[in-house]
């Protein structure tokens, strides 16, 4: 190009990158070569003008339930005008220490604040991210975070609640549930408001009718089983998320088993998977879409330095009827 316009490389560079100390005849030459040659010129970078960066830090890019907080969290961020960087799962190396390769490639790309979903910090790492400096909100933390840590998630409780009302109200007493891990904050939550849901109704509780799995179809499928066998088996199940009352549904078929007619399931998120089912499963919703954006909204008022009064905000829960639950055989 800088032959095409009979000028040195140098002069030619000032004119493409929009300097000014160019005689106006020279810059005329290497615009006009420009333009024969047919060279796009690209905007100059700004860095006050650049969009900011967050980090969101998923368990698994796998499943519908991440794909609803990534939908919620790219919306929000669009509204803002932020850009959003997507990892998957936060690695912890074998003595507990942050994952030194995630964590300072964090500051390298200058993330303004990271949001973390289902994700379970150690000590060290909370204290990092304390001593950057590097606002951070979690969704639907696997434990109750340290004081002071901002976090969003669903009316657990109240979900749990609901779905065992549900089944209660159709004539069940021998309901049983099918809970995440015990340590786990939401899989406690949907348990307690279970268990409230019966003593209210004054059913008496099983001991034998709560079993804990890990969120995946595989334990589940056995968990019912486990319940199928008992001398008294369940005639309804409420089942702490809908992947996993998939493999209920699968155990429940293996017994030859229908559903609602033999047994009636209720599910809990209300993914797509859900209408999928066959029969279409009754379910509860918790708004994944709206917590995702709450918690970009939140994180985006902390980077702009007002820290929320409250640290944890809940979205509402709401029960999905669809096929999958009726009175049972003997009401």
């Amino acid at each position: 190009m800088a032959r095409e316009a009979g000028v040195s490389v140098p002069t030619a560079s000032k004119v493409v990158n929009g300097r000014e100390d160019v005689a106006p005849e020279t810059r005329r030459r290497v615009t006009e070569a420009l333009d024969r040659l047919g060279y796009v010129r690209r905007p100059r970078f700004d860095a006050a003008k650049a969009p900011r960066l967050v980090d969101l830090v998923v368990h698994s890019l796998e499943s519908s339930w991440s794909g609803a907080v990534l939908h919620g969290v790219e919306e929000a961020a669009h509204d803002a005008g932020l850009e959003v960087v997507v990892s998957a799962a936060l690695v912890r190396s074998r003595v507990g220490r942050p994952e030194r390769g995630w964590l300072d490639k964090l500051v390298a790309r200058g993330s303004s604040g990271v949001l973390f979903n289902l994700a379970e910090l150690s000590d060290s790492q909370y204290a990092w991210l304390e001593q950057h400096r590097i606002p951070f909100v979690m969704i639907d933390p696997v434990q109750e975070p340290p004081e002071g840590v901002v976090s969003v998630g669903a009316a657990n409780w109240q979900g749990g609640l609901t779905a065992t009302e549900h089944l209660l109200s159709l004539g069940h007493e021998r309901v049983a549930v099918i809970a995440g891990p015990r340590r786990t904050l939401c899989s406690s939550a949907r348990v307690a408001g279970y268990r409230s849901a019966l003593a209210a109704a004054g059913v008496r509780h099983r001991a034998e009718y709560v079993r804990h799995a890990g969120f995946d179809e595989s334990v589940a499928h056995r968990r019912m089983l486990e319940l199928l066998d008992l001398p008294e088996p369940p005639t309804a199940v409420f089942v702490c998320s809908d992947r996993m009352a998939l493999g209920v549904y699968e155990a429940l078929a293996e017994r030859g088993l229908r559903v609602p007619d033999d047994i009636s399931v209720v599910g809990f998120d209300d993914l797509p998977e859900a209408r999928w089912a066959s029969p279409a499963l009754t379910t509860v919703r918790q708004p994944l879409s709206e917590m995702a954006a709450t918690a970009l909204r939140s994180l985006l008022r902390m980077m702009d330095g007002h820290h929320p009064e409250s640290t944890r905000t809940e979205l509402s829960t709401r029960l999905v009827e669809r096929a999958s639950t009726a009175a049972p055989r003997s009401a």
